[in-house]
């Protein structure tokens, strides 16, 4: 698929435009986990700062049948309201909602639908409609289809949120493509990627572009490898048969890390406009070559040391023949001048020791002489929990030696900007949805370019069935403290192969922030 391609004298789309009144929000698939947990928090949270847009009205539809009262009772269960003005500002959001069921495969059930909105837009001549698919990925295309034939506002912008999975691969991807094509254009689709609605991975671009110490150094030249890594202290816990279908690689790797990772790599854009920063995401992309099964390693977590916690295959939804990945490491090559040779380490899994996402950009050795041997420095990018930025430098220990110790440069959100609440990524990327602005959303060429890199990959592992995930307790028990699974034995052999150096710099220790610990 081509670029998009701006012409600077061009036109504003009036489909970029913000939507500042007469819009409804239709949340399809209302009734399930994600609209409950993220989809309905993340839009009280927007209307608790008055983001949403004037006389907003928020509908819920899934096949589920219920009335009014009930369908509210779902909205608040996963809403805190620890204080009265909250509690109000909770009943202002729900006066502003209402729920009609219907089936995902029926027009009558849309046209039902559609009769609800009109009631509410009572006559007014321009609409605008937002639908939120909040949906399993098995009936994207059905909906997608029976919401531009029933429900597609007359005169007004229509706007329609894509949860991922994306597709399973690069040919699902591309029917999925296919499917919303003659309905949908390309700026009135938004394919949520939560990732990319997190403080910190916003904050990349900033990072990068906004200070000339790291863009000095942020190559092939300074830089030795690269890691992003992804943690769970949790199993599948009972949604073992949804993960099964598609597995760590496909869960978190291919959209999540992958999107970091572009973020990291890709050079300056022209201006922050969502097309300049995607055209270069997609040239990252296309400078990537094909995973290759020589660089991954895959894992699936077992029973606890003491048993008290199951292994994934325990699970009643999952096969017991199950060569599901819940563990993977992987290693990436980007073929042009900024990072040719450099290794990227993504790593992923489920059951592990701790919960953490992260970058960590590793620097090259200090060139030997006056230093027999001291640790490299790392520049580290905690995303979450407990967002921070730090490095890890070398400094001469106070005293009368000249003996180094590893110290740090630390920018640690919780202390620096402690009177800031930093947003939910859900309510960060609907406003931006709300807005009109694409560039923390995943566009078509980019899709695409992303699903060639993993294909061939899921391809060989799943035909291949003499291939079986190496097995590693879950990663905290309750009675041994000291099991800490970090995920297959062979990890750090793995790792170290691409030349990742891990030092325990003399017992170094991270200044303790609450009870995390950052080495």
């Amino acid at each position: 698929m081509a670029d998009t391609v701006i012409h600077p004298d061009a036109e504003p789309n009036p489909n970029n435009a913000e939507l500042k009144d007469n819009t409804i929000i239709i949340v399809l698939g209302a009734s399930g986990d994600l609209a409950k947990k993220k989809t309905f928090p993340a839009l009280y949270g927007l209307h608790r700062n008055n983001y949403l847009p004037r006389d907003v009205h928020i509908v819920g539809y899934a096949r589920t049948k219920m009335d009014h009262e009930e369908y509210l009772k779902r909205v608040k269960s996963y809403i805190k309201t620890p204080t009265k003005e909250m509690e109000e500002q909770l009943e202002e959001f729900c006066n502003k909602c209402s729920y009609i069921s219907g089936q995902y495969d029926q027009d009558d059930s849309f046209q039902n639908l559609e009769k609800h909105l009109q009631k509410l837009e009572n006559g007014r001549k321009e609409t605008n409609r937002v639908f939120y698919m909040a949906l399993p990925p098995s009936v994207f295309i059905p909906v997608s289809q029976h919401l531009k034939k029933n429900c597609y506002p007359r005169n007004g912008i229509a706007r329609i949120i894509i949860e991922k999975p994306f597709g399973k691969d690069l040919p699902s991807s591309r029917e999925l493509q296919q499917a919303l094509g003659p309905d949908w254009k390309e700026d009135e689709i938004f394919r949520i990627d939560h990732y990319l609605g997190k403080e910190m991975v916003k904050n990349l671009l900033i990072l990068r572009f906004g200070n000339e110490f790291f863009g000095a150094t942020w190559n092939r030249n300074h830089v030795d490898n690269v890691q992003i890594t992804f943690k769970e202290p949790f199993g599948t816990e009972g949604r073992g048969g949804y993960f099964d279908e598609f597995g760590i690689i496909r869960d978190v790797m291919q959209n999540h890390l992958l999107q970091v990772l572009t973020l990291l790599a890709m050079e300056r854009p022209i201006s922050f406009s969502a097309e300049d920063i995607r055209d270069e995401k997609v040239r990252v992309l296309r400078g990537m070559a094909s995973l290759e099964p020589k660089n991954v390693i895959i894992g699936q977590y077992e029973k606890s040391l003491d048993g008290s916690k199951p292994g994934y295959k325990d699970d009643d939804t999952v096969p017991k023949d199950s060569r599901c990945p819940t563990f993977a490491s992987m290693v990436a090559y980007i073929k042009n001048e900024r990072w040719d040779g450099v290794p990227f380490i993504l790593k992923a899994g489920k059951a592990l020791n701790e919960q953490k996402t992260e970058i960590r950009i590793q620097y090259k050795d200090v060139t030997s002489g006056i230093f027999k041997d001291i640790p490299r420095n790392e520049l580290v990018i905690r995303i979450q929990p407990n967002e921070s930025v730090y490095i890890k430098m070398n400094s001469k220990l106070p005293g009368l030696s000249m003996q180094t110790v590893v110290t740090e440069l630390d920018l640690t959100y919780r202390r620096r900007f402690s009177d800031l609440k930093i947003p939910e990524a859900y309510e960060s990327l609907i406003l931006d949805a709300l807005k009109g602005d694409h560039s923390n959303f995943v566009r078509d060429d980019e899709l695409d370019a992303s699903w060639r890199i993993f294909t061939p990959l899921l391809h060989y592992l799943d035909e291949n069935k003499e291939i079986i995930p190496m097995g590693y307790p879950y990663g905290k028990s309750s009675t041994h403290t000291t099991s800490r699974s970090r995920g297959p034995a062979v990890l750090d052999d793995f790792t170290s192969s691409y030349g990742y150096k891990f030092s325990d710099a003399a017992g170094y220790q991270w200044p303790m922030v609450g009870d995390q610990n950052k080495l």
